[in-house]
């Protein structure tokens, strides 16, 4: 482990043709086949290049970035691997590991997947009672925690945590349960070679429970083959060199983050940074200098809500600069995709380039060859603004269920409105009311326990049902225009059943009616419509002025009431499916104001359009 200040990586932020010097290091990506397995490509990776750089991890005590060889992580792996036999788990049962993005959290599933068990990512941002049915549903025997702060998180559950074997944590606990064990002292200080040929391709590798849309979270059960099919299928799609470096931010019990940020570099050879924090993402981007981002959306809307602030208040020729520098690099990229001829207005476009794109890139640390957006739909306005200055955002496509990746445009054919075309081996068709349905290795063995639900997923033929309506360009771009069901998709790639929300909603006896807003959004919000007098009661009980409820509703505070009033019949939905703000009407949804169908079911997109200015108001500033 050696202490490093800097990175500089010798290769061109705009290099997106590998020079023939890159071309040669090829050879060190994995053939991936047929009865591969994640632990032995893992090995493979070890014998291959055991002295190059794995990963880089910021220690917080001296304040340092260290960089750790895949050598060093095998001999990490052989020590868990070690630890984790004297619980004497056979190969099948499950483990979960609860932790942010770090090496631990690679050498951990590594070590796991090694001897057979199946590891149970649980997310660090989630609620304890939806930790309980997952721990519970997948019964789990052993769980790895960070340390203090996830333990007092999970205190309200201690009935479950009892019936586990071990509870590990990476740093010491003030109190723990006598199954507690601290990795410090639990870990040999040294161990054998890891463990070798005990997994097979077509074992389960992983349980990775949904988002939950249509009540509690259903485990997706994926196999080391659909994973490694996935990854193969998304090299072949998109060139990743061992030069390149990830910036790994994206919670690792997602499995965009896993596959394409985890997986995928182990069969290419290709070195991962882990973000300190999101709060910390702006350094450590400048710090670190990747080559390659996988994000959602929410990112690039927060770098691009930033360069505009800063635009409405600079001089009006910096504003006309920016414009331009935007208008000829969006050209230059339809020429070089082959979509626009040559204008001679393009000559300026490299000077421009210099002015304002190359200060954009140097936020992102100025090495970036291109990132990947998936999870949620990326606004076009954004996506054309980074393509133009010269930061390539390559939008695809997938599910848990799909091990995730479906699509995904490529370099050299970058549709940005579209999530691209399917990747190498994987099938799409239209079904009925133009549903997009997929075929291929890389499909779920099926849900956990729920043999019904994998059914009414996959059909006979083997085709998986996305719930997603497309249209399928000439090229085979994919391009998502709707959904079979109501599902709110936010741009943090959570799927959230408005329907579920507002059911759970219901149970609030100051609400008459309520529509959930957040499609594309980091939250989600509220339109809701109080019940008679509510609003009168509330104004008395706040010791406000009594007045008509058209005043009332615009009220901050008795917003503000309404809210807090919303927020415990969430309770039993995951965090992320909880309010962040409400609108009051003044008028009910109703069939003779066109808001309601004949049958009141809610037409979702005339409400949005009437109450526009409202959404917008809740989400103004985000």
């Amino acid at each position: 482990m050696i202490n490093i200040a800097s990175f500089n990586l010798p290769f061109s932020a705009q290099a997106n043709t590998p020079s023939p010097a890159i071309q040669l290091q090829m050879s060190d990506g994995i053939d991936i086949t047929d009865d591969s397995t994640l632990d032995g490509v893992f090995r493979i990776r070890v014998r291959r290049t055991p002295n190059a750089v794995a990963y880089l991890q910021h220690d917080p005590v001296d304040q340092s970035w260290c960089k750790f060889t895949w050598q060093d992580t095998a001999h990490d792996v052989s020590r868990w691997q070690a630890a984790l036999k004297t619980l004497n788990l056979r190969p099948g049962e499950r483990v979960a590991l609860m932790l942010g993005n770090c090496r631990e959290w690679i050498i951990f599933d590594q070590a796991a997947i090694g001897l057979g068990l199946v590891t149970v990512p649980l997310y660090t941002s989630d609620r304890a009672d939806n930790i309980d049915w997952v721990l519970k549903d997948s019964g789990c025997r052993a769980l790895l925690i960070g340390g203090q702060e996830h333990w007092d998180t999970l205190q309200t559950i201690r009935s479950t945590l009892d019936t586990l074997d071990a509870i590990i944590s990476l740093s010491p606990l003030t109190a723990g349960p006598n199954s507690l064990k601290v990795a410090d002292t639990w870990l040999p200080r040294d161990a054998t070679a890891a463990i070798d040929g005990i997994t097979h391709a077509g074992d389960l590798a992983t349980l990775v429970y949904t988002s939950g849309t249509t009540g509690r979270p259903k485990g997706v059960m994926l196999s080391h083959r659909n994973i490694l099919f996935d990854v193969k299928a998304g090299l072949q799609s998109v060139a990743v060199y061992s030069h390149d470096r990830m910036l790994s931010f994206l919670p690792l019990s997602h499995m965009l983050e896993r596959s394409i940020g985890y997986y995928l570099p182990v069969v290419s050879g290709c070195s991962v940074a882990f973000a300190r924090s999101i709060p910390q993402l702006a350094e450590d981007l400048v710090t670190v200098k990747p080559t390659i981002l996988i994000s959602v959306p929410r990112i690039f809307e927060r770098v691009h809500g930033r360069i505009h602030e800063a635009l409405a208040s600079a001089p009006a020729i910096r504003q006309k600069l920016f414009a331009k520098a935007v208008e000829l690099g969006w050209q230059a990229f339809q020429h070089r995709q082959g979509r626009a001829p040559w204008s001679p207005g393009l000559v300026l476009q490299p000077v421009l380039d210099h002015l304002v794109g190359a200060k954009i890139r140097a936020r992102l640390g100025g090495n970036l060859r291109f990132a990947i957006s998936g999870g949620a739909p990326l606004p076009a306005d954004i996506s054309r603004t980074f393509i133009a200055l010269g930061i390539d955002i390559l939008q695809g496509y997938g599910l848990t269920e799909t091990s995730p990746v479906i699509s995904v445009n490529r370099l050299e054919d970058n549709e940005p409105t579209s999530v691209g075309p399917a990747l190498p081996g994987i099938e799409v068709k239209l079904g009925e009311h133009d549903e997009l349905l997929t075929r291929s290795p890389a499909l779920m063995l099926g849900y956990w326990k729920s043999p019904e639900a994998t059914r009414a997923m996959i059909d006979a033929d083997g085709w998986l049902h996305t719930g997603d309506q497309v249209r399928i360009g000439p090229r085979g771009h994919i391009t998502i225009t709707g959904r079979l069901k109501e599902i709110l998709v936010l741009s943090t790639g959570e799927k959230v059943s408005p329907a579920d929300v507002e059911q759970s909603l219901a149970a609030c006896p100051l609400l008459e009616q309520v529509m959930v807003v957040g499609d594309g959004r980091s939250f989600l919000t509220a339109l809701v419509v109080p019940k008679p007098d509510a609003l009168a009661r509330i104004a008395r009980a706040l010791h406000l002025p009594e007045t008509d409820d058209s005043v009332l509703a615009q009220n901050p505070e008795i917003c503000r009431h309404v809210l807090e009033q919303l927020q415990p019949c969430l309770h039993d939905l995951p965090g992320y499916a909880r309010l962040a703000g409400v609108a009051l009407l003044d008028e009910a949804m109703s069939v003779e104001n066109g808001l309601l169908t004949p049958t009141l079911k809610l037409k979702r997109s005339v409400i949005l359009k009437r109450y526009q200015d409202k959404v917008d108001a809740l989400y103004a500033g985000h």
